[in-house]
């Protein structure tokens, strides 16, 4: 259809003088004008086949002050909330009642080097253990390679969940992760590098955890594993073993309780392993007492000659973790359980454990039968009855 087409053609008028003519159609309306020159006519022409274009593609020329840039934004802000119930400004309105911006804009990489830096200066103080330390450091890397190039006020909570379920990780390890990470946010947010501490709006997970659930020896694992602990490397190895399971010293190497007991915190006179601060897990004091039985290992090894922990202690300690399946707190998850059972006081076994009852009664509580630990605590040293003999 050529009712879009316009034509320039020469014209004379009855006057003589000659004109410049455009014609044509749009949509379906007659064109018909006269220039006096042939340059003013063809300006028309090319006005009439851009009103044309922009009428079959739905557009129009308006009077604007915005510049092009603005324009291609305000129709690509009109198309995303197209088929929304609200009109644009209900949306602007809103965002300028609630949106602020950060004081500053901080990268990711610059907030976590400032927060490990901070967090440093915690351990450094005795405020943050070995152990704490190094996760933080390790997931927060994890974190800084994740949202690498992104600033602190542009992570939303959906950014963060993501995050935190990559490789479908366990609703524990989710819930450990937030943990690190809720410390972040409120250390950023403080800083004015976010306008509200988006970890809030992030779910914590509500975790059911099974009763007695502890990972434990029976008094016969625990018998052999005394057993060979007594023939490997002349007997070495016993103190170490003998206090992480008939005391329930945590056993961790090289940050554990274990690495920081020293033989004058343990007594044979008064029956008792005292547990300093400084030692402690939880930073707290306690006092454990001592078990005829693991008296009689201590007699039989003794601190003053068999160190507790021993050199090149890890690869070493293989030998132990292949043969009889060590996981990381098994000798102090069994001395606990066998404790409740003898004694029958979740109260007493807290104290001694350094845990809070609630712990106790949920994972120890009734995990051993009275006779089973009857059998533990007699596991006495070959040594000493051939000494004693």
């Amino acid at each position: 259809m050529e009712q879009t087409k316009f034509n320039v053609s020469r014209f004379e008028n009855r006057t003589g003088t000659v004109s410049w003519r455009v014609t044509g159609y749009l949509h379906g309306v007659r064109i018909r004008k006269n220039f006096a020159t042939r340059e003013e006519a063809g300006a028309e022409k090319a006005a009439l086949e851009i009103r044309a274009i922009q009428n079959e593609s739905g557009q129009r020329t308006a009077i604007t002050s915005l510049s092009d840039a603005q324009l291609r934004e305000a129709e690509s802000v009109f198309h995303r909330i197209a088929g929304k119930q609200r009109p644009l400004a209900f949306y602007v309105d809103y965002a300028l009642a609630n949106y602020r911006e950060p004081e500053h804009q901080k990268s990711v990489s610059d907030a976590v080097t400032d927060y490990v830096a901070a967090k440093k200066r915690e351990f450094e103080q005795d405020q943050l253990s070995k152990p704490q330390y190094r996760r933080i450091d390790w997931e927060m890397k994890r974190f800084e390679k994740h949202f690498k190039g992104k600033t602190v006020a542009e992570i939303t909570p959906a950014n963060i969940t993501a995050f935190l379920e990559v490789n479908n990780s366990t609703l524990k390890t989710f819930n450990n992760r937030r943990g690190v990470l809720s410390t972040f946010f409120k250390f950023a947010f403080h800083r004015g590098w976010a306008v509200e501490n988006t970890i809030l709006r992030v779910p914590h997970h509500r975790i059911r955890m099974r009763r007695g659930s502890a990972i434990t020896f029976t008094a016969q694992q625990a018998r052999e594993l005394m057993t060979f602990a007594e023939t490997y490397e002349g007997g070495r190895w016993v103190p170490y073993f003998a206090i992480c399971l008939f005391a329930g010293v945590r056993p961790g190497v090289p940050d554990g309780e274990i690495t920081k007991l020293r033989p004058e915190h343990v007594s044979l006179d008064t029956g008792i392993i005292h547990i300093p601060s400084t030692v402690s897990k939880v930073r707290e004091p306690r006092r454990i007492t001592i078990q005829p039985n693991l008296a009689a290992w201590l007699r039989a090894y003794p601190l003053e000659k068999y160190p507790l922990i021993v050199g090149n202690f890890k690869k070493r300690r293989e030998r132990f973790k292949d043969r009889f399946n060590l996981t990381h707190d098994v000798l102090r998850h069994t001395f606990i359980s066998m404790f409740v059972a003898k004694y029958r006081s979740i109260g007493e076994a807290a104290i001694q454990a350094g845990n809070s009852e609630s712990i106790i009664r949920k994972h120890y509580l009734d995990l051993k039968s009275t006779e089973e630990a009857d059998a533990f605590f007699g596991i006495m040293p070959k040594k000493q009855a051939a000494w004693a003999a």
